[in-house]
């Protein structure tokens, strides 16, 4: 059986080359300095908490990523075995990101008209 510790640096591991696969230079936060903060580094902006649990208490583990943000966006990524990574994150968060979003995409139908 692995132990919750082992999980969870591999969970960190998983999640860091995921986000690598998906174009960022992301790496496990805690593996240089061995202090509490973020799991995983490397998404400008965001705050990440990995949870690479079967049973997932997301009101304590989103209250965990918001506590140790220090300015940044807390989200929580987590899964289960054999399902795909989730993030999971404030909605107030989510309505102004996805705001950025559609008015970066707006730029660019504005920027092929001109």
């Amino acid at each position: 059986m692995v132990n919750s510790k082992r999980k969870g640096k591999d969970g960190e591991l998983d999640f860091a080359k995921f986000c690598r696969e998906h174009g960022y230079s992301c790496r496990r936060g805690q593996q240089y300095n061995g202090l509490d903060g973020e799991d995983v580094v490397g998404l400008p902006f965001l705050h990440v908490e990995v949870k690479r649990v079967e049973k997932l208490n997301l009101e304590d583990a989103l209250a965990q990523s918001i506590r140790d943000s220090q300015g940044l966006t807390p989200i929580v990524a987590h899964r289960r075995n054999h399902t795909p990574w989730k993030v999971t994150m404030l909605a107030e968060d989510f309505m102004r990101l996805y705001g950025e979003w559609e008015a970066s995409e707006s730029m660019k139908g504005q920027e092929g008209q001109a």
